[in-house]
């Protein structure tokens, strides 16, 4: 999928995820809202820009895809 432009709010949130490894907890809790016209974590996820995952040692990670880190280096 191409992206071509993003929310700055959702390259805020990319470049939260890519500065060091966030734990899905850690990420809910620093981008939780009850707003629904504030749907950074779900377009962020739904565009392919961010991903969950277990690590090795079985906890809930969330990471910026490479299309993610792919926009955000260009963008820069």
């Amino acid at each position: 999928m191409s992206h071509t432009d993003i929310s700055g709010l959702v390259r805020d949130f990319l470049l939260w995820l890519d500065k060091e490894p966030r734990s899905y907890a850690a990420a809910i809790e620093a981008w939780r809202t009850s707003c629904p016209r504030l749907t950074v974590w779900e377009d962020a996820m739904e565009q392919g820009l961010a991903t969950c995952h277990r690590d090795a040692e079985g906890t809930l990670r969330v990471a910026v895809t490479q299309e993610g880190r792919r926009l955000l280096h260009q963008r820069r």
